[in-house]
């Protein structure tokens, strides 16, 4: 399977449009070369057409330089992710079925509408030859079941240019007549009515901000699995942050939902969010361990070596494991159930804000109280707790205006502190586990120590900021 960024942008055109004079814009010296390609596209997806959805497309298609299977995936900006292989016939390859299992579940891939393309397609050159874009006149025309369209559009597609060339390109084209598309892609275009039909039924209904807040942290973790099967650090851990958000959210309105449900599905969020951690929580202490340690001397080497050793172990086992339970139908079992939470109607008679204020409330006391006794677990207790109340006010935030996100970025600098804290401890006693009782491990246990101290002497001042009276005003009015 090859893997390719694709940055293109599309405009719709008349009919009679023709392709205007391109050359002095953003250093294209030359518009020459054209190729004529027809290209026949068969488009396949759920019934419900969840790919799409998703803003995924799959096609298996004829024709070009490029012919085989195709699917693409969100990207940045004006990018998207073109994953391709070879072949033929409608058996979706299995490696592309994998990239949007989590999407498609067990649901099966059929042909859902056919694209055949007349294209001709022209290089943007600069003075060195050098190909800047390419630029296609494409006549489609579309089927979908009992559904038949037509219409011409351009495509620019970046080569060797950047975003200059796009917008300097764009600029002559809008100029000429061509105008932005009205959707994200062709075969959007030929589901346009299934699709419009779906959004007027989903705009129908109010979401309510707990059912949104689901929806959201399932689809990162939906989103992050591909890169966090490959072990990307990053996907690995956005991913786990949407699965502790998703428990904290069971925990904080837990009479909301049938008791059942939230036993079950908060069991397997856990067992979720530890196979991320496995991955995680080495990376993590890996980087605190080591840092600096450097600057101490060639003696700390053996030392460093052990750490390293050891930890990287536990990533490379923890991947594995990872890995295994992605695959697994334990895993497709949790996402179904996530589902059916995000579109259980919710109570209308309740207030999130209210519920909010009380989480946050009872993480007030909790970590009074810790303080007070200074015993490191039960300030990890408190940290957990102001992670939960965080967590239901970032649920809150998006309708309550500019106090409700400070205090968001509030929580999230004391939790941060707290948390500090807490990975000194856990450091300790990794160093504990394998390290020898030697003079070097013995430095390095008492940096971190140290580190626990310091990140205590913080918490006050963090404290004050998140308990401002003007962050938490509109939680005592909810």
């Amino acid at each position: 399977m090859e893997t390719a960024t694709e940055t293109e942008r599309k405009y719709d055109v008349p009919e009679t449009f023709e392709l205007p004079d391109l050359t002095g814009a953003a250093g294209i010296a030359r518009v020459d070369g054209a190729e004529t390609h027809d290209l026949d596209a068969t488009y396949f997806d759920t019934e419900d057409l969840r790919l799409m959805k998703n803003r995924r497309t799959l096609r298996r298609r004829s024709g070009g330089h490029d012919a085989g299977w195709h699917l693409k995936t969100p990207g940045d900006g004006d990018g998207r992710t073109e994953h391709r292989m070879s072949g033929a016939g409608d058996d979706v390859p299995g490696e592309l079925r994998d990239l949007v299992r989590t999407i498609v579940r067990r649901r099966p891939l059929a042909p859902v509408a056919r694209l055949r393309t007349h294209r001709v397609e022209t290089p943007l050159l600069d003075k060195k030859g050098r190909t800047l874009a390419l630029i296609a006149q494409d006549q489609v025309r579309a089927d979908s079941g009992d559904d038949h369209s037509a219409w011409q559009e351009i495509e620019v597609e970046l080569v060797d240019g950047d975003e200059k060339t796009l917008d300097a390109v764009e600029k002559v084209l809008l100029k000429a007549g061509a105008s932005l598309a009205a959707g994200p892609s062709k075969v959007a275009r030929a589901l346009s009515g299934r699709l419009e039909t779906d959004r007027l039924e989903a705009d129908k209904i109010k979401v309510n901000p707990v059912s949104r807040y689901v929806r959201e942290q399932r689809d990162a973790i939906t989103g992050y699995d591909p890169a966090a099967q490959r072990g990307e650090e990053e996907a690995v851990h956005k991913m786990r942050v949407a699965t502790r958000r998703l428990r904290s959210t069971l925990k904080s309105f837990r009479r909301w939902f049938p008791e059942k449900d939230v036993t079950e599905l908060s069991d397997e969020l856990r067992w979720l969010a530890g196979m991320l951690g496995a991955v995680r929580d080495p990376q993590v202490l890996e980087q605190k361990l080591l840092s600096g340690i450097n600057e101490s001397g060639p003696e700390f080497e053996p030392a460093a070596r052990r750490i390293r050793t050891a930890l990287e172990h536990r990533v490379a086992k923890g991947r594995e494991e990872l890995v295994t339970a992605l695959a697994s139908d334990r895993y497709l079992d949790l996402l179904d159930r996530i589902d059916a939470l995000a579109d259980q109607p919710l109570p209308a008679d309740r207030t999130p804000e209210r519920r909010a204020g009380k989480v946050l409330g009872k993480a007030d006391d909790r970590l009074d109280a810790a303080v007070a006794s200074g015993v490191d677990e039960e300030l990890h207790a408190a940290r957990k707790k102001y992670k939960q109340a965080r967590y239901a006010v970032e649920l809150v935030a998006p309708e309550s205006g500019r106090p409700a996100k400070q205090l968001v970025k509030a929580l999230t600098a004391l939790q941060d502190g707290l948390g500090a804290h807490q990975d000194s401890f856990i450091a300790r006693e990794t160093l504990h586990e394998i390290g020898p009782d030697s003079f070097h491990f013995g430095v390095l246990y008492g940096r971190q120590e140290a580190v626990g101290k310091e990140t205590l002497v913080a918490v006050p001042a963090l404290v004050r900021a998140s308990r401002r009276k003007r962050f938490r005003r509109w939680l005592a009015k909810a």
